[in-house]
């Protein structure tokens, strides 16, 4: 048994020097203005204001992709923003859309609706907590299960649509959201390989029906953004669950690392401050 007297003090490092959180301010703000928008979203859906409470969590799962991307660009990918990042994405793409899909539409059901609404945000954790411990292990250009950020938009949008159509959520429409909600939960938990589009660099050339093929996208979203927005969520979902299913796609395509892939980091978020910064203060 060690002699606690080795041990160094808490706050300091075994040279005896004192230890600061020495960390990235940019893409770490990004993290904190997603999980703003999942608290503002709880707000609203508490409120009864359910439309707000969808875009907050489509605004927040913008600046899930934010903070990735430009701490990836400007190399300042860090331990600390990894652990912030999962935390936030918990509340943001876990509570606040099983908070507005309970509270709108799986209410009427009772405990079955509530324990329903709490299978998907355990089901979240436990899927960025297996994403946490296999970074640096499965391959960077698919996402074993569904992302938590997806089934959290299939779920808020969901809302948008039905509200775009006049739907309400009773009879079949909400025995189908409750489905929806279980099948999202197992999904993202599941072994289904999702592309993540890691490979895919923007600042390089591409053929010119690509930019076409985009402005199809963009002109179709914006004119029944509610109605396509659910679509394309749910088709990213579903297609990657149907081809687990079937087996389809199983063999692995090695694909090249671009900026956008996520980089190997040793730096460690405590440092020991250097004598000058202990004199300052």
């Amino acid at each position: 048994m060690s002699n606690s007297a080795d041990l160094p003090e808490e706050g300091y490092s075994k040279s005896g020097k004192k230890l600061g959180m020495y960390i990235y301010i940019l893409p770490n703000l990004m993290t904190v203005a997603n999980l703003f928008c999942g608290f503002i979203s709880l707000i609203f859906s508490i409120k009864g204001e359910f439309k707000y409470a969808a875009i907050a969590v489509v605004i927040a799962a913008v600046f899930d992709q934010l903070d990735g991307r430009l701490a990836r660009l400007t190399h300042a990918t860090s331990k600390f923003g990894a652990e912030l990042d999962s935390l936030c994405d918990l509340v943001s793409f876990g509570l606040a859309p099983a908070m507005l899909m309970y509270l709108w539409a799986l209410s009427q059901y009772g405990r079955s609706g509530m324990m329903v609404c709490f299978l998907f945000l355990a089901c979240g954790a436990l899927r960025l907590a297996r994403f946490n411990v296999q970074v640096g292990v499965v391959e960077k250009n698919y996402f074993q299960g569904l992302p938590i950020p997806m089934a959290a938009g299939i779920l808020t949008t969901s809302y948008l649509a039905f509200d775009e159509l006049n739907w309400a959520p009773n009879e079949w429409r909400g025995l189908l959201l409750f489905v929806m909600v279980i099948l999202m939960s197992f999904v993202m938990v599941s072994n289904f390989r999702y592309r993540s589009f890691k490979d895919l660099d923007l600042k390089e050339r591409l053929a010119f029906k690509y930019l076409v093929a985009g402005l199809v996208v963009i002109v179709t979203v914006a004119l029944y953004p509610e109605i396509m927005l659910f679509v394309l969520f749910l088709t990213y979902g579903t297609l990657g669950a149907i081809f687990g299913v079937l087996q389809l796609g199983k063999k692995r395509r090695q694909m090249r690392a671009n900026a956008y892939a996520p980089e190997k980091t040793t730096e460690e978020d405590l440092q020991e401050e250097s004598d000058e910064e202990e004199v300052q203060k």
